[in-house]
């Protein structure tokens, strides 16, 4: 697919196995890994709203900036990123306080539980295909 992707997680071994993945299910073409959410977030308006990824696959625990302090940072851009920027929390937490969180955030498409696999990369894909809007994925 044609679509510019951002990967934000601290675990090296976790970004190399799901960008691996990303690639064998030929999901992006455009693929950026952070190894935090204040770099990822710096980049993301360096870059301008209008070259903002399609997805972002947004790990929660980080140091120094975690995932909800990456979402709440991004609420002052939500109106121009609404349906043009799609992020997946991945988390390894059972917590059912964070997909309930979760959906307090309007670009959030959905909660995965690590390690992400084919057919939830394949669930997103279809989701982003043209056609109706994509519906949200609480996996």
């Amino acid at each position: 697919m044609g679509m510019k992707t951002y990967l934000i997680d601290d675990d090296q071994l976790a970004v190399y196995l799901t960008e691996q993945l990303l690639r064998a299910e030929d999901f992006s073409n455009s693929i950026h890994t952070f190894g935090s959410a204040r770099e990822a977030l710096n980049t993301l308006l360096g870059e301008g709203q209008e070259a903002a990824p399609q997805v972002v696959f947004l790990d929660l625990n980080m140091p120094l900036m975690n995932g909800w302090q990456f979402l709440d940072a991004l609420h002052p851009y939500k109106a121009h990123l609404l349906g043009r920027c799609f992020i997946y929390i991945l988390t390894s937490s059972l917590a059912l306080a964070d997909l309930e969180k979760s959906r307090q955030y309007d670009l959030v498409a959905g909660l995965i539980h690590k390690p992400i696999d084919s057919g939830e990369i394949r669930a997103i894909q279809s989701r982003l295909l043209p056609g109706p809007g994509p519906a949200a994925l609480w996996a």
